[in-house]
């Protein structure tokens, strides 16, 4: 299945969870020599086969905000039976778009076709403040951006109901959950108190019953990088009712241990994902891994460095 994250709030499919089951489901899978990744996990309706999930991941390829063809075949590639499936950042209005080629989720015709219509308006923002090119994630492209307009006062409530209005569409497809960085600093963008915030956030969400909460790891201040942290995920995790998902720089081994140490639910994989389309079965048979190729995660190539990955039959 397919969850399509918007940008700033996230659009999914749904989950509920008995800790006690999920327990027992692992203790059943450790006496049996299964690895804690790969065993079956149950949100709400869906039955997962795996706890192995493509993390949201930018790649710039929806040409003029259009989600085209290709993107059907890279999102088929990494599809399991019962596995589980995070789209890329989707815009929840026209105001809202931070990189060229991303698609939206603001109109019936979106929901439906996926397809924004793209506009020349500025970003907005809390201040006129223009933002410092960036290095993106790849370490190669620099990402420049326009100067956002202040909001004035009385606009406030029109991007309250931008939120709302995507939200609503995302409530019609069955697909609302949210992710949340509290200690990245992105963007110039870090925050006084992540802890406080991510736990706030945490326990705010359980009133909504959403379908999981997906958190990015304190040691992942930065896009790319893995730094020391003396914080971690925990606190927010034990705070959340629902199906929590852990992201940021997780190999196997990483994500095997947060599983059987009840860290998470489910780990998200971006690079390895991206670099390797049968990373659950490499996984299962401790395979080699595909090197991702750092120069084409953001090239708009509708191939390479999108859809050539070879799978693991291939290259044995």
């Amino acid at each position: 299945m397919v969850h399509i994250t918007s940008r700033w709030v996230s659009v999914l499919f749904s989950k509920d969870k008995s800790l006690n089951q999920d327990h027992a489901v692992l203790q059943m899978a450790f006496k049996e020599g299964q690895l804690p990744l790969l065993t079956p996990y149950k949100m709400r309706q869906f039955e997962l086969s795996h706890r192995v999930v493509l993390a949201p991941l930018t790649r710039q390829r929806s040409y003029g905000n259009i989600p085209q063809p290709h993107a059907i075949l890279y999102y088929s590639q990494r599809t399991t039976k019962g596995g589980f499936l995070i789209s890329e950042a989707t815009c929840v209005s026209e105001t809202a778009r931070g990189y060229l080629d991303t698609p939206g989720i603001w109109t019936k015709e979106q929901v439906e076709a996926w397809k924004p219509i793209p506009n020349g308006q500025a970003p907005i923002s809390s201040t006129d403040k223009g933002l410092s090119n960036q290095v993106q994630s790849n370490d190669i492209d620099v990402a420049q951006f326009t100067p956002p307009r202040k909001l004035t006062t009385q606009e406030i409530p029109l991007v309250v109901d931008d939120f709302r209005v995507a939200a609503r569409n995302a409530i019609e497809a069955d697909r609302v959950a949210l992710r949340l960085s509290p200690f990245a600093n992105y963007m110039e963008s870090g925050d006084s108190n992540p802890k406080a915030l991510g736990l706030y956030m945490a326990e705010s969400l359980n009133k909504y019953k959403i379908l999981y909460c997906h958190m990015v790891e304190p040691r992942m201040k930065t896009a790319g990088e893995k730094f020391y942290s003396p914080h971690s995920l925990v606190p927010m995790r034990k705070a959340f009712k629902g199906t929590f998902i852990s992201a940021g720089g997780y190999d196997m081994e990483d994500g095997n241990n947060a599983v059987a140490e009840n860290r998470t639910d489910l780990v998200a994989y971006g690079r390895l994902f991206l670099a390797n389309p049968d990373l659950p079965k490499r996984f299962e048979l401790n395979a080699p891994l595909n090197k991702y190729n750092r120069e084409t995660f953001y090239t708009p190539d509708p191939v390479l460095g999108y859809t050539d990955y070879p799978f693991l039959e291939t290259t044995s």
